[in-house]
């Protein structure tokens, strides 16, 4: 089970930005993986060959159909219900095709579907293109909910930077056997099967563009938040998803009633600005998304997290938080020489705003061999179906028009560190004035009875992520801290409704993506805090 990560004051100094994995690939050598030992990377480090490469291109499988074949593994879902606004047809599990054609895109634009044999009882699942406002703006969504239950709470799952919603494929039948919840998971705009807008910044100074990019993505799912009628909801982000959640809780305040963050991406300072130290460009964290086996992480333990994280100490739970912030500045503190630059071609590349899937599109026949040098070792750890199934998906998306991966560095600067950190930001959220749409609040005590007191934020990361869990902790010690603040002068009414908290989990034997390295654990770790959120809720 997740734990609250504990340790002293060297293991706290250990959890720096750095690659947590260095000691795992030094095994490789000498222990190679199960997918080594049967010649799954006999290829080197594009397995897939130039044939079936080729034929992959050729074949041009629609997003739908992709998007679909990743579904039919979901427990008790046989026959996924996809709609095909963004493909030509769907194969269904019995082998027909659901055909569609140019004219008729509204009546696909929706499907529903509901379980077989469900020993927890009957679902519904349901497949939407939700139409936004403004001109090729609409969300991808897939949602699931018990039939015959009303339901009170709405979980929403955002995924990370380039992914689809079938990324969660292994939480949607775990996490919808929560009572009194529907499960939504949506593509974000212009990623996945959204629909894919132009993406141009207008905006002229630093911070306005940064703001802009953040806007495109937080302005569609508040759209989508009316469409769906929903007041208030938990949502899930993971990596740019959870970067992204953490935004939209400050622009959109009194619309969460829990945020969790999985593995989120931009948390802390950028090293280089602070001249502390990098990795070398190939060692570097953003480069084990690329380079790391699955099949290894997820079988391995991790020294860099502390054995009291690992087996349910949480003892020196809040102790150990406490000297988070002292131990950082000890760190600080420390000569440390400056880190050496990445390479000029990556920065140019990045700053030209040229992404990893520009570079898929434009290899052609050789995008899908491209492709596999990540998707053989993301999902190495998984049955060869469904990794061969999530091959084919991650393909079908990358290759699509580029529109919202261009956002990425207007967010991100070269190595993954956010260019507004969220660690300056984070301790606002839950603390933000509720004010109505479009109205001003003009005087100080009306703030204050409209100001937020604070939601229960929950960061999740894998046991051997390389995304930096010390940005964690530090963002938990900022938002304690506002809690502390925000009850210094509160009345007994407010102390009443004070509902700030923060912790951080870590799931064991899972890398940056622990929703599918570690779903059984991830997925019991959600239920509890399901459970917990719709017991306050409706107390």
């Amino acid at each position: 089970m997740a734990t609250a990560a504990s340790g002293g004051d060297d293991d706290y100094q250990s959890r720096s930005q750095q690659s947590p994995l260095a000691s795992q690939r030094a095994k490789q050598g000498n222990n190679p993986t199960e997918a080594n030992r049967t010649g799954r990377f006999s290829r080197g480090y594009f397995p897939l060959g130039y044939k079936e490469g080729f034929n992959q291109w050729w074949a041009n499988v629609p997003a739908a159909v992709a998007e679909h074949n990743v579904l039919s593994y979901v427990p008790y879902l046989r026959k996924p219900p996809t709609h095909t606004q963004t493909g030509t047809s769907t194969k269904t599990s019995d082998g027909s095709t659901v055909t569609v054609s140019d004219h008729d895109l509204k009546r696909t634009a929706s499907a529903t579907s509901q379980s077989e044999n469900d020993p927890h009882g009957s679902r519904q699942w349901n497949s939407t293109m939700v139409q936004l406002s403004g001109t090729n703006r609409a969300l991808n969504e897939f949602s699931v909910e018990r039939v015959g239950e009303e339901h009170d709470q709405n979980l929403v799952m955002l995924h990370g930077y380039g992914a689809g919603l079938g990324f969660f494929y292994k939480n949607f039948e775990g996490l919808s056997r929560a009572p009194g919840w529907k499960v939504y998971a949506l593509d974000l705009l212009g990623m996945g099967r959204s629909s894919r807008p132009t993406f141009k910044i207008h905006a002229k100074d630093r911070e306005g563009k940064i703001t802009e990019a953040e806007n495109w993505f937080i302005d569609a799912l508040e759209e989508w938040r009316i469409a769906r009628k929903i007041d208030r909801f938990t949502l899930l982000g993971h990596s740019l998803g959870g970067y992204m959640a953490v935004a939209y809780a400050l622009k959109y305040p009194g619309r969460l009633n829990k945020l969790i963050l999985a593995s989120p991406v931009g948390i802390p300072e950028d090293p280089y600005a602070v001249n502390a130290d990098m990795p070398e460009p190939e060692d570097s964290t953003l480069a084990n998304e690329f380079s790391q086996d699955q099949g290894q992480t997820v079988n391995d333990s991790n020294p860099n997290i502390p054995d009291s994280a690992k087996t349910g100490d949480n003892n020196n739970f809040l102790n150990s938080r406490s000297k988070a912030s002292s131990t950082s500045s000890k760190t600080s503190e420390k000569s440390q020489p400056p880190r050496k630059p990445l390479p000029k071609w990556l920065t140019y590349l990045w700053d030209a705003n040229i992404s990893p899937f520009s570079l898929v599109r434009w290899a052609g026949p050789l995008g899908p061999r491209f492709v596999s040098g990540w998707t053989s070792r993301r999902f190495s750890h998984l049955p060869p179906e469904e990794a061969q199934a999530l091959h084919a998906y991650s393909y079908t998306l990358f290759k699509q028009r580029g529109s919202g991966e261009y956002a990425l560095s207007y967010i991100l600067a070269p190595g993954a560190f956010a260019r507004s950190p969220l660690i300056r930001r984070i301790q606002g959220v839950g603390r933000q004035i509720i004010t109505p749409s479009g109205s001003t609040t003009s005087t100080v005590e009306l703030a204050a009875q409209r100001r937020e007191t604070g939601i229960p934020v929950v960061m999740m990361y894998g046991e051997n992520d390389w995304m930096d869990i010390a940005g964690g902790y530090a963002a938990e010690q900022k938002l304690k801290e506002a809690k502390e603040t925000a009850l210094k002068n509160a009345t007994a009414e407010e102390r009443k409704k004070e509902a700030g908290d923060a912790k951080v989990l870590v799931i064991k034997k899972a890398g940056h993506h622990v929703y599918l390295d570690g779903w059984e654990e991830f997925n019991e770790v959600m239920l509890k805090e399901l459970a917990e959120t719709r017991r306050k809720e409706m107390s």
